[in-house]
Formats: C-alpha cells, structure tokens, sequence
C-alpha cells in the first residue's frame, strides 16, 4: 500500500495557497515565481526587519505570522530556513500540532533529502525535498534567474509528478538526486559555487595591490572564458604555470603571496597542488615536470608549517630539493595521494549554492542563525 495518495496528472499542483516559513533570501523568490504560475502566497513568516522588508518586496500584501499560523493557512508550505535550523523547524511544528494531513511540505536544502521531513510525514503531511541550484540576492531578480535553473529533487515515487510539476512551473528543470547522496551533491555544488566567490574576491584584491585600478573588469572577459571552457571541455581546459609544469614561476607566486597576502598562501598552495594532480591524470602535464613541481610545492608547504610552529618568523625559502630527497619521500606526490579524484564533491546556498546553496545558494541567508522548535531563522 502506498503511503502517500496517488496524484493524477489533473491533480497536479496547482493553484494552491502557498505559505513560507523564512523570508531569507530563498523563499520569497520562490512563492513569486510560483505565484507567476497561478498559485497564491496567502502566508509567510520572518524572523528579522530586512526579512519583513524582503517579504513586502517580492511578496506585497502577503501577511506576515508565525510559522504556524502560515501551515495553518497552506496548502503547499516552503520551508527555507538554514541547513542547522530545519530538523529542529520540522519537528518543533510537528509536536505541536501544526502540521496538517495531506499538506505539501517543501523544503530546499541542499544537504538533506526528504528524511528530515519525517516528523512532519507521520502527521500526514507530503514530503518534497526541491533545492534550486542558484545563488539568491534577495531581490526580484532572483525570479528571474529561475528560468532554466535546476532544481535538485528528492522525493518520494508517489509525488515525483508533484515535485516535477512544482519545479517547471518555477521555471526550473528537475535533476533527482537519491536520499544517500544529498551530502555529495551539495557538497560539489558549494565548491563549485561558494568557493568560486571567495576566489574571485581575493583575485580582485590581489590585483589592486598590484595596481590594478579596474580588477574586476580585468577578470571579467578571463573568467568568463575559464568558466565556459571549463563546462565544456572539464580538465582539458586547464591553463597556466600549474598544468605547463613551470615550477619556478610557482616559486615566484608564493614568494610574492608570502610578501602582501600571507593569509592567500595556504588556499594557493591547496589549489595548486590539486591542479597538478588533475593535469597529470589526465595527461596535460608531463611526469618529469610534475617531479620538480610538487618538490616546490612540498618545500613551500614545509616552509609555511614550519613559520606557524616559529609563530610566524618563517623559514628557509628556498625551493630547491632538499639533497638526497626522492618524489617517494614528498608528502604529497602526484594523483594517488588523495587527489581531487579520489573526493571531487554547499551553501547555493548561500545564496545556495548552491551555489546560497537556496538555502543556501549554493550559504545560508539572512537570519539570526539556526534555531530550535517551530521558528528557526531565514534562510
């Protein structure tokens, strides 16, 4: 026996009363767009003045009440608060009575499936786990950017239709993902996203202190190719000093690094070291290069260790190999060290990954931080 009711294709969702509990940067968005296909906010709740500012914005006229004065009034309930808060959220409602039978229960992190929404599932309600792989601002261009944007799904076999039915009519496009493999998911989705904008940002402050006066104008054109090159053709695209074997001016880098921005050198040398380790599994960098490479980058990672246990005085510099010293001895030599392919997989949210991991993102949104019981934060 099925434990949800069958959905026909008539009875797909739609015109549904549609409640948010989270005014982050997530949900609002997603009760607009849905409200753009015929559904009809009645409801949302928030816990801080710039997630009551976001509400009136993208949803005007819609009440703001406590969470459960917003099931109450739902019939299809989006839950977007952070990733920490949820559990906490689901079985605080559930306890107290709020939840009610045959009411859609949608949340959208990316880190769980719908097993977090159990509590809420044995008191009868619908359980959807529908994360946009976007990062949200907060703003109505957020509608927007739904159109093709896709939705990372888990559902139960019974409401897949639903599911399916709720992400077009946002604009998205549904990609399932098992239960087991939420964490891996949002996990490729933050590096992917979340890291990208920390890289960005310390590459636009690098090139001031450079002099550059225009940084990110200066990326843009670059950036944008890496990105297109990279979806198309994956390690291929790989580029610069790392994937060509030049060592030296690796050396350079960190020396100059280790001059204007000590706190860039560890990020540097993690990310170069898996750099090599991709080129050469997939054959762009030459063995007998890759040897002098990952000496430098032992070397420098020993000096780096070695300044911290100094208490930050430093080391001996130079990048020469130690005499005596074999590829076999370095503490990291090539591909089979756990390189990335043996782990190669956030928060937008935050903006979601996922990439603000929605929730999150790909990070979490706006709100005083997880909670505990029925009213949680924004995520």
């Amino acid at each position: 026996m099925n434990a949800f009711p069958p959905i026909e294709a008539q009875d797909r969702p739609a015109r549904l009363t549609v409640g948010v509990v989270g005014a982050g940067r997530v949900g609002p968005a997603l009760a607009a767009s849905l409200q753009l296909a015929g559904h009809r906010p009645v409801a949302v709740s928030g816990v801080s003045d710039a997630s009551v500012r976001r509400a009136a914005e993208l949803l005007p006229d819609v009440p703001v009440v406590p969470p459960a004065e917003v099931l109450a009034r739902a019939d299809l309930v989006l839950l977007t608060v952070p990733d920490d808060a949820l559990a906490g959220l689901v079985s605080g409602l559930a306890e107290t009575g709020a939840v009610r039978p045959g009411q859609l229960l949608v949340h959208t992190s990316g880190r769980y499936g719908t097993a977090v929404l159990d509590p809420a599932t044995r008191a009868g309600a619908l359980p959807l786990a529908l994360h946009p792989a976007m990062t949200f601002t907060g703003t109505p261009v957020d509608v927007q950017r739904l159109a093709g944007c896709s939705f990372g799904v888990t559902s139960p076999d019974e409401l897949r239709m639903a599911a399916e039915a709720l992400v077009i009519e946002m604009g998205g496009e549904p990609e399932w993902i098992a239960e087991a493999s939420r964490p891996l998911y949002h996990a490729a989705l933050a590096i992917g996203a979340n890291h990208l904008v920390t890289l960005v940002a310390q590459s636009m402050e690098l090139l001031r202190k450079a002099g550059v006066e225009a940084p990110d104008r200066m990326l843009g054109p670059l950036l944008g190719a890496a990105l297109d090159n990279a979806l198309r053709s994956g390690d291929a695209a790989l580029t610069g000093p790392v994937a060509r074997g030049d060592a030296g001016t690796v050396a350079a880098h960190v020396t100059e690094l280790r001059k204007h921005a000590p706190q860039s050198v560890a990020g540097y040398l993690a990310m170069a070291r898996t750099t090599a380790d991709r080129a050469l599994a997939h054959g762009l960098l030459k063995p007998e290069l890759a040897e002098d490479l990952l000496v430098v980058l032992a070397d420098v990672s020993a000096d780096v260790s070695k300044g911290r246990a100094d208490g930050g005085r430093g080391g001996d510099t130079s990048h020469g190999r130690p005499p005596g010293d074999s590829p076999e001895a370095l503490p990291h030599d090539g591909p089979d060290q756990g390189g990335p392919d043996a782990a190669d997989g956030p928060d937008p949210d935050d903006d979601h990954p996922g990439p603000d991991t929605p929730e999150d993102g790909p990070g979490t949104d706006e709100g005083p931080g997880p909670g505990t019981g029925p009213q949680g934060g924004d995520r």
